[in-house]
């Protein structure tokens, strides 16, 4: 290919300014009941295992008569060494690549659809929506989304 006369090349076109690309991110933890609706939702700076762990003792608190059975992905910061378990709650790891197995991801999956075609300048306001979204979900929601058959399909579970 020529113009005027010169041959061009197929290199790329470079810029005539330095640029960086810098992303911001924040994370929502949450735990979700299909037997019940209740939910806990946490906004935290890092997807961490020391963040997981404030979202575990914050669980914890909640109804701590209650034990919570956590259905989770096989993410490191799920089995992060110095965790602490509190004795409310177990742990459950799913199958690798298996998240149609969780109920959570419904939830997750309606959160993102709200987020389509949205775009924040800060992450302040994003965060804001996040916590929109989270107070305006209600118990029956939850329980509407989370519900999977299998919960209530066999006898060894037991609700009391």
């Amino acid at each position: 290919m020529t113009r005027n006369g010169k041959s061009l090349t197929s290199r790329g076109v470079k810029p005539i300014c330095q640029f960086q690309q810098v992303f911001k991110s924040t994370y929502l933890f949450g735990a979700f009941s299909p037997i019940n609706g209740d939910s806990l939702q946490l906004i935290l700076p890092n997807c961490n295992g020391d963040n997981f762990q404030i979202f575990l003792d914050t669980l914890s608190g909640q109804n701590p008569e209650e034990l919570k059975i956590m259905v989770l992905d096989n993410g490191a910061f799920h089995k992060a060494q110095k965790l602490k378990i509190p004795e409310n709650i177990v742990l459950v790891f799913l199958p690798p690549y298996s998240p149609e197995l969780n109920p959570a991801e419904k939830m997750w999956a309606k959160y993102k659809r709200q987020f389509s075609n949205l775009l924040f300048d800060s992450l302040e306001k994003l965060e804001n929506f996040m916590c929109k979204l989270v107070v305006n979900t209600t118990t029956n929601e939850v329980n509407s989304i989370c519900r999977y058959s299998y919960i209530f399909s066999d006898s060894f579970w037991v609700i009391i």
